[in-house]
């Protein structure tokens, strides 16, 4: 650790007490190889385009830690909600050819379409799929599609929202989902006439010589030089299962690409839509883009280095500003993979980091180096930075997973646990995550989604009626609690759940589910 903090003094030294101009490729090298050892990131691409040129385009580290092959320009990784600009840029296409309006309903297209009350089901837009603000909650029902490829399709999702509760009035709040996304991609493909995997494909990828790239990871061509994602399971790196989203789902987070032609999506995003030889050709109208990069949703500004003048989201895209420096950014996240690509219109630049990891403190380290030498600001030790935070906020949560641990072991050494287990078993219904159920094997609990199979653990004790689930892939990081209701003879008739780390990731929204006894089946 000291040697790679001197190496980073010596790069800022180099730099000078500002960037008096922007960093070299071997800055990035440096940079990238110290953001990876810190963070344990075993393979990351990083891509810089300024002024219409690919300047910095290079892999690192390996694609699997199974195979040790080494990540090079042309790896192909999942971009996940990446992916959302992608679908806002074929809604685009689709309004400047007068197939739509942003402004149109949704039912127009799909009729079957149903929110949690009739209002918002009449009155919601296609501009509204694309803006988190439905008001449903953060990640509503996005354990249909996570953690596991199970199999709900669009025809059961579309189906499924009306049973999504509204936490917040509509339109009024920022929260971030995914489903309403997947539903914007089935617009596509009933107006165009086609998927929107294959629109996608042959409207956007084809065009620009996006030629190794796909809607998903089962429509590459060519899988020779695919990353394998990687997370921590029980404190240890390892491969994790690859998540590929169904036909239909991958409008929210199912391209793969690589940052030789994400460069290229890039290149086109700064030059308004345009590109080609000369700039001939167009992807979609500067009105489309100024749309997609218009504030939409508002949301809270956040006091930083950058000292923000406003945050918002627009149509797939994040927007704020940096020192008065308009940014437009998003980032993607999906099971041992984590990307991110940021825009600066004004300076003609862009930046694409991918890796195979789930450490967004590791994109964030090397976008906002490279960023900040662009932008002439004071150089900072980004690594340092999230570093510390991260390790703080892994110690908050490591030590409240141990304090329920051990008050869960404390009660499994006790003669007399207080609870019967025959009370809790059962088959246990959702209205949209469907059935569950619980069982007793050699005396302990155990927890069975039947629809979501990787939504399988062991259920211990904890207190009251609260038990806590130790998921069998620990991979996850997402064990919970489940906390049962109890009937007139004291049996379960009904039980909720909550996420036990404040860190596991939004898309596991335990809290929205709400199981009743059913009759077993």
């Amino acid at each position: 650790m000291r040697k790679s903090v001197l190496s980073f003094v010596v790069l800022l030294f180099s730099l000078g007490s500002v960037f008096s101009q922007p960093i070299t490729s071997v800055e990035i090298d440096q940079l990238v190889e110290r953001t990876m050892k810190t963070f344990q990131v075993p393979g990351m691409a990083v891509a810089v385009v300024k002024d219409g040129k690919v300047v910095h385009s290079k892999g690192y580290g390996v694609r699997s830690l199974n195979s040790g092959n080494k990540v090079d320009e042309n790896t192909l990784f999942g971009i996940a909600s990446n992916s959302k600009a992608f679908t806002a840029a074929t809604l685009a296409i689709l309004v400047d050819s007068k197939k739509l309006s942003w402004n149109d309903k949704v039912i127009k297209y799909i009729p079957e379409f149903r929110m949690y009350n009739p209002y918002v089901t009449e009155d919601f837009t296609i501009r509204d799929l694309l803006t988190h603000r439905s008001g449903l909650g953060l990640g509503a029902g996005d354990l249909m599609i996570w953690p596991d490829s199970t199999d709900f399709t669009i025809k059961d999702i579309i189906y499924n929202l009306k049973y999504l509760k509204q936490a917040s009035p509509f339109r009024t709040k920022f929260d971030y989902d995914n489903l309403l996304y997947m539903v914007a991609g089935e617009v596509v493909a009933r107006v165009s006439g086609m998927s929107w995997e294959k629109f996608v494909e042959e409207q956007i990828m084809k065009p620009l010589e996006m030629n190794h790239s796909a809607a998903s990871y089962s429509r590459l061509k060519d899988k020779t030089n695919v990353i394998d994602g990687h997370a921590f399971g029980d404190k240890k790196l390892q491969v994790v299962p690859r998540h590929d989203l169904n036909l239909g789902e991958c409008s929210a987070g199912g391209i793969y690409s690589s940052i030789s032609d994400m460069s290229k999506w890039m290149i086109a995003q700064l030059n308004k839509g345009k590109y080609g030889e000369d700039l001939k050709n167009q992807l979609f109208s500067t009105g489309s883009q100024n749309e997609m990069w218009s504030t939409q949703t508002n949301m809270p500004v956040r006091p930083d280095k950058y000292d923000g003048h406003f945050s918002a989201y627009g149509l797939g895209w994040f927007l704020t500003d940096v020192k008065g420096t308009k940014q437009v950014s998003h980032t993607g996240a999906m099971e041992g993979m984590v990307t991110q690509v940021t825009l600066l219109p004004e300076l003609n630049l862009g930046i694409v980091v991918l890796t195979n990891q789930e450490s967004g403190a590791a994109f964030s380290s090397v976008t906002n180096t490279i960023k900040d030498s662009y932008l002439g600001f004071i150089p900072e030790d980004w690594v340092l930075h999230y570093n510390t935070l991260v390790t703080r906020n892994e110690k908050e949560s490591d030590e409240l997973t141990k304090k329920i641990q051990a008050e869960v072991d404390n009660v499994l050494s006790s003669k007399n646990s207080g609870f019967d287990a025959n009370t809790y078993e059962g088959q246990f219904k959702d209205d949209w995550l469907g059935n569950v159920k619980i069982s007793i094997d050699q005396g302990k609990l155990w927890f069975h989604s039947a629809r979501s199979p990787q939504l399988r653990g062991e259920m211990s004790y904890y207190k009251g009626n609260t038990f806590v689930i130790k998921w069998i892939n620990r991979s996850m990081n997402a064990d919970a609690f489940v906390i049962f209701d109890l009937d007139q003879e004291g049996k379960a008739s009904g039980f909720h759940m909550k996420a036990i780390s404040p860190l596991t990731d939004f898309s596991y929204d335990f809290q929205d589910l709400n199981f009743r006894k059913i009759e077993n089946q």
